[in-house]
């Protein structure tokens, strides 16, 4: 086993440590996009759920907790405000009347192609200041770093929904 390389080491936790500041400043960033885009404020966790929902056309509600691992309490709640705004519809399990599958209304998905573009556009305008040696290494990097975290994702059987290959854009459902 090679020696440590702790030079190595120290930039991994660096750039770490930036990626986890750059990702609490997106998190914001998309917070108010999904605000600023709705007719009424849309909470992250709704985003997530609507992420999840649009994936899979018809999900079953009992699907979704898993994916979420939420309490089916705490997703009917989200549901019960989707559905208020007219961004979602609960409808009967065609293969099982005990069960309920969610669907997107056009509302909903005109909503996450608003809130997409927003991102994009916001996105794109801090890139454009950027040089061009810096968009070509943000680009390797990314790349690589999506790469790892879908690998990670797949080893360890992380939550789907969270943005990498878990159900949500980019992704697939394993659902």
């Amino acid at each position: 086993m090679p020696a440590p390389d702790f030079a190595s080491r120290r930039s991994s936790r660096e750039a770490a440590r930036s990626a986890g500041g750059v990702a609490e400043l997106l998190d914001l960033m998309w917070e108010r996009t999904g605000q600023a885009t709705a007719p009424a404020p849309a909470s992250p966790s709704q985003l997530r759920l609507m992420y999840l929902v649009e994936s899979e056309e018809g999900v079953r509600m009992r699907v979704v907790c898993e994916q979420l691992a939420a309490a089916p309490p705490s997703v009917s709640r989200l549901c019960d405000r989707l559905q208020a705004i007219g961004f979602l519809e609960r409808l009967p399990c065609p293969a099982s009347g005990r069960e309920v599958v969610l669907r997107l209304t056009a509302a909903g998905r005109a909503h996450l192609r608003r809130v997409r573009e927003r991102r994009e556009t916001m996105l794109r305008r801090a890139m454009d200041a950027m040089s061009d040696a810096e968009r070509r290494a943000l680009a390797e990097g990314l790349a690589g770093l999506h790469a790892q975290l879908v690998t990670a994702v797949g080893r360890e059987d992380g939550p789907p929904g969270t943005g990498v290959a878990g159900g949500v854009p980019g992704g697939t459902s394993a659902a």
